[in-house]
């Protein structure tokens, strides 16, 4: 009996320890277990076949390195005043700082007689600036629109250690009108490509839920608005007024979001007769939250792997556009303007070439990006891919 007693004494001793060390949690234990919780919701906000898509095209490596390649060359180029500018990044004279690219400074600032702005090519100016601080230039000391008044041989001249891709025909350094027409290509691009998805989504997305009438007067309204011809739309207007980069960005946006209706439209007919959505229907939600909420997500999949196709097409339309001279303004950096130059001047190859591998770099990679989407939100790839892991 007292052996009896003993043994459960020291089962509830045993429990108790073990309720305190339970309850005496070291402080490091409650705070790891406070930042797991505090990661588990963040870990949780990708649904799991947005987490599988994700990995579906980080394993396409043509398709994950052709988007890295592309976004580094776009983040430089918006950086293109830094690395091709006729103004230096800083100048120290007489003990003083000036940043050129900030604030204009007239020649007198450096010991000149004229208050006009700085030439900062002029070799008095230079020469005077060295002889009391120095200048530190960008990796190409010319912009876009910067003349070299000082070519050893006629413009359009060939690649040398001052210009690595040489010249065209007005003596503009090419390397510089290429990051900035990249530039300007892509911004062109993705507010095109913006608009045209805003547009064709809404519109497409009424037609589509709703049906009947409003379906088919949409549709008759689209087919005589796809009939007129835009480019002699473009060649009236630019008689009319100067085309610049917003201008023409309108008047494209106008015509560029037809191709992404009808997708969307078949994507909401298919899906306004399912059962989510009829329960939702039963459920008294308005039509907006059932779109919103239910129906887009699930159209947005075959629409997101249009999005690449779109933006190559856009970027194409300008150069075509600038190649024809109803595009940007006679000056501006663009890449169907080099390709005008190529064809206008072929004593000089380094033109032709150049706006050639530009363009088809750029087209590739964006080819490569938009098949990869395809592949990652395409469940047959998806499937064989969890098959063959």
């Amino acid at each position: 009996m007292r052996h009896e007693t003993t043994v459960h004494e020291t089962s509830v001793h045993e429990t108790s320890v073990h309720e305190t060390k339970r309850h005496e949690t070291p402080a490091h234990d409650v705070s790891d277990e406070s930042q797991q919780a505090q990661q588990r919701p963040r870990a949780s906000r990708l649904s799991p076949i947005t987490r599988r898509r994700m990995a579906a095209f980080r394993d396409n490596r043509r398709a994950w390195w052709s988007l890295l390649i592309f976004g580094v060359l776009f983040v430089l180029s918006l950086g293109a005043e830094l690395i091709a500018n006729d103004r230096p990044l800083l100048v120290e004279y007489q003990g003083e700082t000036y940043l050129p690219m900030l604030h204009e400074y007239p020649e007198t600032t450096f010991g000149g007689f004229l208050p006009t702005a700085t030439d900062y090519r002029d070799p008095y100016v230079i020469e005077a600036i060295e002889a009391q601080g120095f200048m530190l230039n960008t990796l190409i000391p010319y912009s876009y629109d910067t003349l070299d008044l000082n070519l050893g041989s006629p413009a359009p001249s060939a690649p040398n250690g001052r210009h690595w891709l040489g010249t065209d025909d007005q003596g503009r350094d090419v390397l510089a009108r290429v990051i900035y027409g990249f530039r300007l290509s892509v911004i062109f691009a993705l507010v095109l490509t913006a608009g045209s998805l805003v547009l064709g989504v809404v519109i497409g997305g009424v037609q589509g839920y709703f049906g009947g009438k409003v379906d088919l007067i949409g549709q008759r309204l689209i087919e005589v608005w796809s009939g007129l011809p835009v480019l002699f739309l473009l060649i009236i207007l630019a008689s009319i007024v100067e085309p610049n980069l917003w201008w023409l960005t309108g008047i494209m946006l106008l015509f560029s979001w037809l191709g992404i209706v009808d997708i969307v439209r078949a994507e909401f007919l298919r899906a306004r007769n399912l059962e989510y959505v009829r329960a939702a229907r039963a459920m008294g939600l308005p039509s907006r939250l059932i779109m919103w909420r239910h129906v887009l997500p699930n159209a947005m999949v075959a629409t997101l792997t249009f999005i690449p196709f779109l933006f190559t097409g856009a970027i194409t339309t300008l150069t075509a556009l600038d190649f024809l001279g109803f595009g940007l303004p006679a000056g501006s950096p663009s890449l169907g303007e080099l390709v005008a130059q190529g064809k206008n001047n072929l004593q000089a190859p380094w033109l032709g070439m150049t706006a050639f591998l530009s363009l088809g770099i750029m087209l590739t990679l964006l080819v490569f990006i938009g098949e990869g989407l395809r592949d990652a939100f395409d469940p047959r790839h998806i499937s064989a891919r969890e098959q063959n892991a």
